[in-house]
């Protein structure tokens, strides 16, 4: 009776053992990504979290008039020879125009989207949601529509999965940043390098 149980335990065995056999050899390799290929490209949840602070709470910096003359340079100096390589474009600031917010309405602009950003890192998860960050986003866009920080929210959703915006109902209106490019009574010019 033993030596039955013992064919038995020997069969199921193999058949394990052959059976990851061929799922090795049938799967395609993966091939890892190379490090050169996107360097700005975070790896990590904390490297990305790290990217969405950046991204998201960088605030915007007044137009400057510009009244100086660029300086010439000296045609003396030896101009140095670069090896050719494909350097990455420099990010050229835009100009967006914003409505300036009072203290107590930028205090809690700022709560709000402190909230949202954080809320767009855990969403990535797996088995989470972006539900904090498009309840922070929607108040945002309806209490300070013309701000700063209803540009950001709305570049947030935007930038989310469009799942999760058919999921959460995001409408093109929440995701229009087009209003930010004209000026408009009340605001005023900002320059923001955009990241896009």
């Amino acid at each position: 009776m033993n030596a039955i149980w013992l064919k038995i335990a020997a069969v199921i065995v193999a058949i394990v053992i052959i059976f990851v056999l061929i799922t090795i050899f049938t799967s395609s390799p993966t091939e890892e990504p190379q490090q050169s290929e996107q360097p700005d490209k975070p790896r990590n949840f904390a490297q990305q979290v790290e990217a969405d602070k950046e991204k998201f709470l960088t605030e915007p910096q007044p137009v400057e008039e510009k009244n100086q003359e660029p300086a010439i340079e000296d045609q003396n100096v030896p101009q140095q020879v670069q090896p050719v390589q494909q350097q990455p474009k420099p990010v050229e600031p835009v100009t967006l125009y914003f409505k300036e917010l009072g203290e107590i309405e930028k205090i809690e602009a700022e709560r709000l989207l402190n909230a949202a950003v954080p809320g767009r890192s855990i969403g990535r998860l797996p088995m989470t949601g972006f539900k904090m960050m498009v309840d922070s986003c929607r108040q945002i866009i309806k209490r300070w529509p013309e701000s700063w920080y209803a540009y950001k929210a709305k570049q947030m959703l935007a930038d989310m999965p469009e799942r999760f915006q058919q999921r959460y109902n995001v409408t093109q209106e929440e995701m229009d940043l087009s209003m930010y490019a004209e000026p408009r009574t009340g605001t005023q010019p900002y320059t923001i390098k955009e990241t896009r």
